[in-house]
Order: C-alpha cells, then structure tokens, then sequence
C-alpha cells in the first residue's frame, strides 16, 4: 500500500524507528538555512509493504524527507523500518557544483548481524588541495577523537576509496547494550560534530568561477553514478518492494544528478 504525502519536509514519521534522532536533529541543523521543499514524486515520499513469511509477514515502511536551499541542491534522507530485519538512515547532503564543497554523508544501518555505520564529508574532487585542504584540516581533529572509540568496520573496496575522504569514520558495532552504548556516547556526538562542521563549511562557501563550477559538476556526476551503481541497499529495497520500484528510487530520488 502507498500512502501519499503532501511535501518532501513533512515530518518522517515510523514508529520504534531506531535512528529518528539522527534525522530530526539533522533537519533540526538546517533549519537557519531557511529550507525549501525539494521535489520527490509521490510515489516515493512513502512507501509501505511486507517481507518476511505468509504466515509471520514484518511490515515494512520506507520514507524520503529532502529539502534544498540557496547553497545545497538536495539533502534528503532516505528511511527505513522493518522491525528485526532492518532499521536503516541514509542522509546525503549534496552542494550546488557553484559552491567548492564535499558531499556530506551518513549510512546508519541496523541489520540482524549488527550495526554498519558510516560517517564522512567527501569530496567531489579527489587530488585536489583547494577542494580538500581546508576541509581535512578540520576534519582530522573529529576523527581521530572519535574514531578512537570504535573498531574497525573493515577493508573498503579499492575502487570506492577515491570517493571517501582521511576522516571516513566507518565501523560496525553489536547489537545490544554494548552497540547501544558506543551509539549513544560515540556515534551521535560525532554525527552532531561531522554536521556542524559541514554546515558551517556551507555558511562561508562563495560561488566559483563558471570553469571551477563545471570540474566540481563532473566530479559530483562520477561520484552519483558510482553510488547509484553499486548502492548497498539495492537487494534490500528489491525485497522489500521489488525491482521496478527500486531502481526508479536509487536513479530518481537517491542519485538523481
């Protein structure tokens, strides 16, 4: 069943969601930025249906909020909630190409093996000191400080490692009351510091010259498409409401530039 919904800025609303305090405290961030209604068809705004067994079937709901403001084409949060098989906050801010800003990117996800959770500004550009330098330079101190609280999350592909930045925090946590604690005391503090940080990047951003604008375009192009190529929770949004659905979400709604 899908239910319509007036505006990309309604309230996301799906009860026992595990990270609606990431997302409210996001939306929460942005709102001095005076945010826009940022245009989501219907269809994708909400989205319920069912997975698991005929007999024992978990309901599943999957929620966009997005806005846009004078300096940020899209930030959008893509939501999910199916009980015991996942609980999932994919929020991606991405900067109009006439600003030199990375991306800001958070993938918070529960699944029956754990916690994944990632946390990183990258950029749109890699090898380039006047995209990255000021960035990283403020960037490290948060790192290091959290990072140091959490395990590893493992080896990243190679050909992905281009599109993270040297303070991609990226580690995988238990579920339970140790996962919960290092959530609580480590991962929302450092969500909270890695948007702040990249809000205030926004505040002092000036427009470039047209030929910077289109080296920035490109690079915010190859990163989408790899993104869209290889997104993670492809197979999980095509079991949970089917392949047509789902690639029209990932290429219209998640990546669509």
């Amino acid at each position: 069943m899908n239910t319509l919904r007036l505006s990309s800025l309604d309230p996301v609303k799906i009860p026992n969601w595990r990270w609606a305090p990431f997302l409210n405290h996001a939306i929460k961030s942005l709102a001095p930025l005076n945010p826009e209604p940022y245009p989501i068809p219907q269809e994708f705004l909400k989205q319920e249906g069912n997975t698991g067994s005929k007999s024992q079937p978990i309901k599943v709901t999957t929620c966009t909020w997005a806005c846009k403001t004078n300096k940020l084409r899209q930030a959008r949060a893509a939501c999910v909630e199916a009980d015991s098989s996942a609980s999932v906050l994919n929020f991606v801010i991405n900067p109009y190409c006439t600003y030199d800003l990375p991306f800001f990117g958070a993938d918070l996800v529960t699944l029956p093996s754990g916690h994944l959770l990632a946390l990183d500004l990258q950029p749109a550009i890699t090898s380039d000191e006047k995209h990255t330098k000021q960035v990283w330079e403020r960037l490290m101190p948060l790192f290091e400080h959290w990072s140091a609280r959490l395990p590893k999350g493992g080896p990243i592909p190679e050909e992905a490692k281009r599109y993270f930045s040297p303070g991609f925090i990226w580690t995988r946590l238990p579920l339970g009351s140790e996962g919960n604690k290092l959530i609580d005391e480590v991962i929302t503090p450092a969500f909270s510091d890695y948007l702040s940080l990249y809000l205030d990047l926004v505040k002092a951003a000036v427009q470039v010259p047209p030929e910077r604008a289109g080296i920035l375009l490109e690079g915010q192009k190859q990163y989408m498409n790899y993104r869209a190529q290889k997104d993670p929770a492809r197979a999980m949004l095509t079991r949970f409401h089917g392949s047509k659905w789902t690639e029209a979400y990932i290429h219209e709604v998640l990546f669509d530039l």
